[in-house]
């Protein structure tokens, strides 16, 4: 028998059992350890919405992964055609935030560790984890500044002029960039993107304005709408 016909027996023979019990166990353990990272991400992510429907696909995702290689594992022509399935799917999801990306990431690490029955090293890197994400949501102080989109629309003889709206801009956030300006003999549209510490300098800055220019039209809108 040549070398190539031995490789290819040994690509369909060679295989080992999975153990039931041990994936009964490690399925218990995704379900602790993912629970435990959804009431964490749902308490410490600094994302203001969809927090605890995004949360909810840990489980799901933590197990999906561990199945997977724990079935490739036992199997070396498995494991190679896993490699070319993934050549040929692609996946793709709404992430929003890096911070999104970095819990999936630590989800699939778990279902990666159990697949491999690598139980000890999984919880206590997990454990060692999760201990840092609550130190920094307990110790560290988050910014209070925000970004936001402005856009300032006036009309007509009143209308506000570019030097004016940009004065405004410099005076009453803590910084601002000019990224569209229109303006025709009757109307004038300008958008700025601009940080803002606090709801009381956009108050200020919509008081000044009118008060300067009372048709002038002022919208803020949170960047990450775009």
């Amino acid at each position: 028998m040549d070398k190539w016909n031995l490789f290819q027996r040994f690509l369909i023979t060679e295989s080992s059992q999975i153990n039931v019990w041990d994936f009964m166990a490690n399925a218990v353990i995704v379900l602790i350890l993912t629970t435990i990272l959804e009431l964490t991400y749902a308490r410490c992510a600094k994302s203001l919405s969809g927090r605890k429907v995004f949360a909810a696909n840990f489980f799901l995702i933590g197990f999906t992964t561990m199945l997977i290689i724990s079935i490739v594992k036992s199997s070396l022509a498995l494991s190679l055609g896993l490699v070319g399935a993934l050549s040929i799917v692609r996946f793709r999801s709404a992430i929003k935030e890096p911070e999104e990306l970095a819990y999936l990431f630590f989800t699939i690490s778990i279902g990666l560790g159990l697949g491999a029955n690598q139980r000890v090293i999984t919880v206590v890197a997990f454990m060692i984890l999760l201990a840092i994400i609550w130190a920094r949501y307990f110790f560290v102080k988050r910014p209070k500044q925000q970004n936001l989109f402005l856009t300032v629309s006036g009309s007509g003889k009143n209308k506000p002029s570019l030097t004016l709206i940009g004065e405004l801009v410099d005076s009453c956030f803590k910084a601002g960039h000019l990224s569209r300006y229109d303006e025709t003999d009757d109307t004038i549209e300008t958008s700025y993107w601009i940080e803002v510490k606090n709801s009381k300098s956009l108050q200020d800055f919509k008081d000044r304005l009118n008060n300067i220019a009372s048709d002038t039209q002022v919208s803020f809108v949170d960047n990450k709408a775009f």
